[in-house]
Formats: structure tokens, C-alpha cells, sequence
């Protein structure tokens, strides 16, 4: 038996598959999600996705939003954000959660609203970060770009 996994953004759909398992970073933490999983609802925090077919594995990146275990082993996510480890860049990764890092520094002495957007921002930084140095690390190869 195995999971249907569908992943939707508000732009795509982002992955629609069957595995064997999915972990999913919740607001109560990560959970992983087998074939014949009890039905919930939780939300989405930023971090990895990962998925597990056999003895592959494959990840994802995503900054928030729901998830949904349906039963029929069935998982289904509505994320903000979402990319496929092997989209990324890791170098443009990098870059962007150190600029994630100094618009932060910046706004904590500004107000609390600018400052709560610069976390977000960061958060999601460092998910996309951690899915591209586990993907490019267990592929042993960095994107040209």
C-alpha cells in the first residue's frame, strides 16, 4: 500500500505521487505520515518535506500552510511556498538567507511588524537552505548556474 502525495502552491502543483512515507514540519512538529494514517489537519511551518519511496528519498522546501491527511492513505498540502530540492541553487540559496539575516539584524530595532516579516523571511531562508545542502550533499554535485 502506499501514499498518494499531492503538494499545491497557489501558483502549481508542485508534486503529485505515490510513496511509501512523507515527514511534514507541523506546527506541533515534524510528523511523518505512513500508508493508513489516522485523517488531521495541521499547519505547515517553513521547513523540509521528505518523501521516501523504497530507500530514495526526496525533499522539499516550504514556507507554511495546511496539510491534510485524508483517509484512503491520501496526504494532501496547500503551501504558501514550495520547491523541489532539485530547483534550487544552492550558492542563490545561500545568498538570500544571508540577506534574510541582515534585513532581520536591521529590523528588530525597527517595529515588531517589520521584524515578524524579517523571521518569515529568514525561516524560509534556511528551509530552502537545509533542502539544498541535503540534496547537493547526497548527490555529491553542485548545480552549474
Amino acid at each position: 500500500m502506499s501514499l498518494h502525495f499531492e503538494l499545491t502552491t497557489p501558483e502549481r502543483i508542485v508534486l503529485k505521487e505515490e510513496y511509501d512515507a512523507a515527514t511534514v514540519p507541523t506546527q506541533e512538529g515534524e510528523i511523518t505520515v505512513l500508508p493508513g494514517h489516522l485523517p488531521l489537519v495541521a499547519n505547515l511551518v517553513p521547513g523540509m518535506i521528505t518523501l521516501r519511496k523504497g530507500r530514495e528519498e526526496s525533499y522539499l522546501a516550504v514556507s507554511g500552510g495546511f496539510v491534510e491527511v485524508q483517509p484512503g492513505s491520501k496526504i494532501i498540502i496547500l503551501a504558501d511556498t514550495a520547491e523541489r530540492a532539485e530547483e534550487l541553487d544552492l550558492e542563490k540559496v545561500e545568498a538570500a538567507r544571508e540577506r534574510a539575516e541582515k534585513v532581520l539584524a536591521e529590523k528588530r530595532s525597527n517595529d515588531d511588524v517589520s521584524a515578524a516579516s524579517a523571521i518569515a523571511a529568514l525561516e524560509r531562508e534556511l528551509a530552502r537552505a537545509r533542502v539544498a545542502r541535503k540534496h547537493f550533499g547526497k548527490n555529491r554535485h553542485l548545480p552549474s548556474g
